[in-house]
């Protein structure tokens, strides 16, 4: 199986510095979802393929990749990542954050652990392997009963501007007189 990007440490940086960049910090807890979330809806939207040689386990706080998690245990990890990704990956993982990036990390674990995929691996005991066939069935499954797509590309450019609770809104110049 070929992977979209090099490693998972690539994907979780990635994450990382962009939370950086918006003068947020990404508690553990809510990169684990986030790099569920994508390895889930990148697989739906590039036809099973994975976007990191990733394996998520079911823990009792949710979905977790075992090695990001030792990893990560003291703070960032000093390891080489590549700092630039392919073009199609930054703006996947682009509209992934735009999505789910603004939401609490409780708001994204409650997410994960209502999915299908990880209450069943979860109910075979602790620390079971939630295999990518499951995730994409189940995210694909409750994403056409929203009639939702699961991720809506995007122009990296571009800003979104967001209300207090996290909605994106569209922001129109102010044309006086016109309806």
């Amino acid at each position: 199986m070929t992977f979209a990007s090099n490693s998972t440490f690539d994907i979780a940086f990635w994450f990382a510095d962009q939370a950086l960049n918006e003068n947020e910090y990404l508690q553990p807890q809510k990169l684990h979802r986030l790099l569920y979330l994508a390895q889930a809806f990148y697989a739906i939207a590039y036809d099973g393929q994975k976007l990191m040689p990733a394996v998520f386990v079911a823990d009792d706080m949710g979905p977790i990749e075992p090695t990001m998690f030792q990893a990560f245990s003291n703070g960032r990890p000093d390891v080489n990542v590549e700092l630039f990704l392919a073009s199609d990956v930054e703006i996947f993982l682009m509209s992934i954050w735009r999505r789910f990036g603004h939401q609490k990390p409780e708001q994204l674990s409650k997410m994960t652990n209502r999915n299908a995929a990880y209450s069943i691996a979860l109910r075979k005991g602790p620390r079971t392997e939630i295999s990518l066939h499951s995730m994409v069935t189940t995210f694909k499954a409750e994403t056409e009963k929203k009639a939702a797509t699961p991720v809506q590309p995007v122009n990296p450019d571009e800003r979104v501007f967001r209300t207090q609770d996290g909605a994106s809104v569209q922001v129109k110049s102010w044309a006086p007189g016109l309806k």
